[in-house]
Parts: structure tokens; C-alpha cells; sequence
């Protein structure tokens, strides 16, 4: 049975109630203050104390402050008035557990509410961030569309100024090209015209020498032998020795014979390519080599001179077009000139030539070598 606390004081004013009730030692954490318009309860074990008020308060808005094992209640009437006493006087049993139990249920009510209340505005709070959040992705979904559309555009121009190009180049090649036809014209012209005036001199000079006899045919003689063709030089041979070439492979997966067959393929493949480019004229022997070619394009797109590069390998493919690599790396050169459509065309290249190369091997060979190039 807990003890009722009657040693409180308090005051009042019209608007306020202030009630000071000692704690007598008992922690602040073990003390529950339950508050409503006409009910106040202040239960700190062994101790209890209830007021059941003279006139409504304002619950929401009154206060208690604890300190000094003392805890101070200011509580605000409703209606502007001086009570008579705290508490109601001439209250029966039946009468305190009425208002105990209209109190606690108020309260669940009050309770209640709150937790609706604060479940709806988390609702909202929750439909506000997923409208927020639903506009931003609107907004981003817009922006990349918006790139897309501009890229797309970019891109268009590109194709259209890189088709104007290749069409002003072709009208270039053309006029060249009639250029050229009509420099020919005019020279063949030029030829048959000199032809016409040497048979005309020819014909004026036989018919002298046939006037004149003897001491002509002399003289034909004399002019035949001064327009007579120089014998041909004499033939010879020139002997070359090369350095052996040492495989470091094992003599079980060396295969000598197939690469200098190759190497010798290759050889007469580049002398009689060599023949057909001008531009191998003033290169060393040495340079004419499709793969010092193609480590010197490799130095140069290295050091970011990508014509230059480019020149290599495309003097490189002249030589030997049936090395993929040299297509590979002259693609890598166009992609960082942006010639994206180059680009495309030597990669597509590449591929065509490493499907052939591939269907060339016969499967058991391609077996073999996979065989010996794992150690099984």
C-alpha cells in the first residue's frame, strides 16, 4: 500500500497554479508524473500522490521541472479564477475511480491520435520525398536524353561534313584524273606530230641518196653504223652469304623448315611489291621490311605523331597486306585523329584477314600447335 504525500504546498494566481511536492529522497528515474484536465498522479516509490484538480487545466501546456529532490508543477487553468483549494472537496471512492478511469482513457485517446498523427505525417513526409525524388529522376532522364540528342546531332554533322569531304575529294581525283588525259592527248599528239616530220625527213633524205648512187650507199652505211645498237653488258653473278639463324625453341617444337619457307615466301613477295612503289626508292634494305615498319610506326605513335604513324603503316600494308596487326595499329592512330569511320574500316580489315588465317589451318594442325604451345 503506498504512502499518501501530504506535505506539498502551492500557489496560485488567475492564470497558473504552482505546486512544489518533495521528492524525500527518491531518484528522479523512478518517479512517473501522469497529468490530464482534472487528474494529477505522482507515483515515486513507497510514495504516492493524487490531486484530483478544482478546475479544468490546460494539460498540453503545463510543466514540471525537477530538481533539489523537489518537483515544481506549473499548471494553467482554462478559465481565469481564484480556486478555492487544490483539490475537489466531498469526493467519494467511487467518484476518484470514475475520473481515474476517464483520465487514463482520455489519455489512450489523446495517445492515440498522437501516433495516427505522426504515422499521416510520416505518410506524407514519405509521399514528398517520393515525388522529390521521382521530379530529380525526371530531370536526369531529360538531361541524358538531351545528350543523346545533341551527340546524335553531332555525330550527323560529322557524317555529313566527313560525306562532303570524300565528295570534294573525288570531284579533286576526277579533275586530276582529266588533267592527266589531257596531258596525255597532248603529248601523244605532240609525238606523232615529231614522227610525221622525222618520216618526211627520212623520206626527202633516201630519195637524195638514191639520186647520188654510190657515194650515197656510202653515206647510208656510215649513218647506219653511227645508229647502230650497243651490244649487251655481260652477265654475271654475285654471290651473297647470309648469318645461319638460331631457333631458341626445343628441337621438338621447332619448326625450321615451315618458317624459312615463310621467310622465303615473304621475301619474294616484298621484291615483287618493291618494284610497283616509288616511295621504296630512297629506303635502305633493311627499311623496305614491313615489320621495321611497323615497330618504327609504333615508336611515333608513341611519341603522339599519329600521321607520321600512319604513313609507316600504310607503307607497311603496301608492302604486305595480309598482317592484321599493321590494320590494328593503324585504326588505334585514326581513333585519336577522331577518324572514327577509318578507324572502323582498318578494324573490320583485321578481322576479315584473322577469319581467313584462321580458316587456312586445318583443325588437326591447330590442335597440334595448341598442344605444343601449352607443354601437353
Amino acid at each position: 500500500m503506498p504512502l499518501q504525500v501530504s506535505d506539498y504546498s502551492w500557489q496560485q494566481t488567475k492564470t497558473a497554479v504552482f505546486l512544489s511536492l518533495p521528492l524525500k529522497g527518491v531518484c528522479i528515474r523512478d518517479t512517473d508524473v501522469f497529468c490530464t484536465e482534472n487528474y494529477l498522479k505522482v507515483n515515486f516509490p513507497p510514495f504516492l500522490f493524487e490531486a484530483f484538480l478544482y478546475a479544468p487545466i490546460d494539460d498540453e501546456n503545463s510543466k514540471a521541472k525537477v530538481g533539489n529532490d523537489t518537483i515544481v508543477f506549473t499548471l494553467y487553468k482554462k478559465e481565469a479564477a481564484m480556486w478555492e483549494s487544490l483539490s475537489v472537496t466531498g469526493v467519494d471512492k467511487e467518484m476518484k475511480q470514475r475520473i481515474r478511469e476517464k483520465s487514463i482513457l482520455q489519455a489512450q485517446e489523446r495517445a492515440k491520435e498522437a501516433t495516427e498523427a505522426k504515422a499521416a505525417a510520416k505518410r506524407e513526409d514519405q509521399k514528398y520525398a517520393l515525388s522529390v525524388m521521382m521530379k530529380i529522376e525526371e530531370e536526369e532522364r531529360k538531361k541524358i536524353e538531351d545528350m543523346k540528342e545533341n551527340e546524335r546531332i553531332k555525330a550527323t554533322k560529322e557524317l555529313e561534313a566527313w560525306k562532303e569531304y570524300q565528295r570534294k575529294a573525288e570531284e579533286q581525283k576526277k579533275i586530276e584524273r582529266e588533267e592527266k588525259l589531257c596531258q596525255k592527248e597532248k603529248q601523244i599528239k605532240e609525238e606523232r606530230k615529231k614522227l610525221k616530220s622525222k618520216s618526211l625527213t627520212r623520206n626527202s633524205a633516201s630519195r637524195n641518196l638514191a639520186a647520188k648512187g654510190r657515194n650515197s650507199e656510202n653515206i647510208f652505211t656510215e649513218k647506219l653504223k653511227e645508229d647502230s645498237i650497243p651490244a649487251p653488258r655481260s652477265v654475271g653473278s654475285i654471290k651473297i652469304n647470309f648469318t645461319p639463324r638460331v631457333f631458341p625453341t626445343a628441337l621438338r617444337e621447332s619448326q625450321v623448315a615451315e618458317e624459312e619457307e615463310w621467310l622465303h615466301k615473304q621475301a619474294e613477295a616484298r621484291r615483287a611489291m618493291n618494284t610497283d612503289i616509288p616511295e621504296l626508292c630512297d629506303l635502305k634494305e633493311e627499311e623496305k621490311n614491313p615489320e621495321w615498319l611497323k615497330d618504327k610506326g609504333n615508336k611515333l605513335f608513341a611519341t603522339e605523331n599519329y600521321l607520321a604513324a600512319i604513313n609507316a603503316y600504310n607503307l607497311a600494308i603496301r608492302l604486305n597486306n595480309k598482317i592484321p596487326l599493321l590494320y590494328l595499329n593503324r585504326a588505334a592512330c585514326h581513333l585519336k585523329l577522331k577518324n572514327l569511320h577509318k578507324a572502323i574500316e582498318d578494324s573490320s580489315k583485321a578481322y576479315r584477314i584473322m577469319k581467313q588465317h584462321l580458316r587456312l589451318i586445318h583443325p588437326t594442325k591447330l590442335y597440334k600447335l595448341m598442344l605444343r604451345r601449352f607443354g601437353m
